[in-house]
């Protein structure tokens, strides 16, 4: 009997504090070992030449399943975070949100055997459901979902209700994740364009404005500093979100903020022309290349913190059926942000230890599952993506996994490809083929029981 089951050989492993040339040795779906030999196993995977990174953790995701499967479900979400380099996610859906703990078992029973990769699962907090909050928490929620305003449904949450359930997730330990608009403005504007009778595409941007999501995240940043509670601000979309953001953690406020690569690559413009396909919130706040810059240059540092996709699609028909106002919300992501980090790399805006932190280690810390995802570490999970650094792709909606079938950044060339994802020493996806093996397991957050096992 071998060592180990499989091996991967000449590749330059990456973590959060560097990189260097080392073998990786795999035996049950964890790495055994990490060093300069050769590991002697049947299977040897070359990957002289390529960047070996931990597989993407991919913290805010919306695959709409089992209730709008129309617009995305597992399966074909879960192909393109293969495709991608993601080997985890963390999901919640809208349409059918867990507020309770039943909910949450009914939806995991659900989804034995329809992901490819391995998932947590977040609930909704709820006005009203706080007494909830701690079950669900023991039951292995990864992270409550907080918003601000009524969005997809979802009721916003007062100050007095952000307040009631930050109270609750500080006496636990649980985090958040934090939808900043403030529902006053976003009405507030939303009314006055509505008697304007305005149904222009540029009507997203005063409605979504830039002082609701300053005023939400400057309240909530306080609030979860009073309640020592923990919590991540969502997809901040531009600098000053973050300066609320870093002066409440000079206070002493235990909260992150989550990037995404819209609020990077897409421009508040682009919604004149594109419409619902540009309709997603807060919408992009980029006017120019410098803007673009300053978000990368706040990501390098570390005040933003992680990156997700927060990928949220719909069809293109589904899109543009109605007017702006009518359109869902939400871009398709999955597919697209480990590229996007990676060809940051070749532009010179982030080094691989900034992927390897922002979209690996620190998602797997903040929720829970590190010490077995996050990194390239003895005794974690076998879960890598293997980058051809040289390699140059011009995206195609026909190369989206997603329902979606669309991205918005169909037609931009990238620089540097996944070119293999391992989940638990299984390839799950080679040269840009998934191959819908639909071995993902449910990964209990952070404050269930350490006996109780993934699903």
């Amino acid at each position: 009997m071998t060592e180990f089951d499989s091996a991967v050989i000449g590749g330059t492993v990456v973590s959060s504090n560097g990189r260097s040339q080392l073998n990786v040795g795999i035996r049950g779906g964890k790495i055994t070992y990490l060093g300069p030999k050769v590991p002697t196993a049947p299977h040897t995977i070359d990957a002289g030449g390529l960047v070996v990174l931990p597989g993407g953790v991919d913290s805010h995701v919306h695959l709409m399943d089992p209730a709008a499967p129309d617009r995305e479900d597992f399966p074909h979400g879960t192909r393109g975070a293969a495709r991608a380099g993601v080997t985890t996610i963390i999901e919640h859906t809208h349409a059918a949100p867990v507020r309770t703990a039943a909910d949450l078992s009914e939806k995991v029973d659900y989804l034995t055997g329809r992901s490819n990769v391995d998932f947590g699962l977040a609930a909704h907090a709820w006005p009203g459901f706080s007494q909830h909050v701690a079950e669900l928490w023991a039951e292995g929620i990864a992270f409550f979902k907080v918003f601000t305003c009524t969005t997809h449904g979802v009721p916003g949450h007062t100050a007095d209700d952000l307040k009631t359930h930050l109270q609750a997730t500080a006496d636990i330990g649980a985090p958040s994740l934090i939808h900043c608009e403030d529902e006053s403005l976003t009405e507030g504007a939303k009314e006055l364009l509505q008697k304007e009778a305005r149904e222009d595409n540029g009507l997203l941007l005063e409605w979504r404005n830039r002082d609701a999501e300053v005023v939400a995240a400057a309240v909530v940043a306080i609030m979860v500093r009073r309640t020592r509670a923990r919590a991540t601000i969502a997809h901040v979309s531009h600098p000053e979100v973050v300066r609320y953001i870093e002066s409440e953690r000079r206070r002493g406020a235990n909260i992150a903020a989550e990037a995404c690569p819209q609020y990077f690559l897409l421009r508040e413009e682009e919604v004149l022309e594109h419409g619902a396909l540009r309709k997603f919130t807060p919408p992009a706040r980029a006017r120019h290349d410098n803007d673009e810059a300053e978000m990368w240059k706040l990501l390098r540092e570390e005040a933003l913190t992680l990156v997700s996709s927060d990928h949220a699609p719909s069809t293109v028909e589904q899109k543009v059926c109605g007017n702006i106002w009518q359109a869902q919300f939400g871009l398709p992501g999955i597919d697209t942000t480990f590229p996007a980090l990676i060809d940051a790399v070749s532009r010179g805006y982030l080094a691989w230890e900034d992927i390897a932190r922002v979209y690996a280690e620190i998602p797997a810390r903040q929720y829970g599952f590190w010490l077995r995802k996050g990194a390239v570490r003895v005794g974690f999970d076998a879960d890598l993506a293997l980058v051809d650094p040289n390699a140059i792709t011009t995206l195609a909606n026909t190369a989206v996994e997603s329902k979606a079938k669309w991205s918005p950044y169909s037609g931009r060339t990238f620089r540097g490809q996944v070119v293999q994802t391992i989940l638990r020493g299984e390839t799950i996806a080679e040269q840009s083929q998934p191959r819908d093996q639909r071995t993902g397991m449910w990964l209990p957050g952070g404050g269930a029981s350490p006996t109780r096992k993934a699903i």
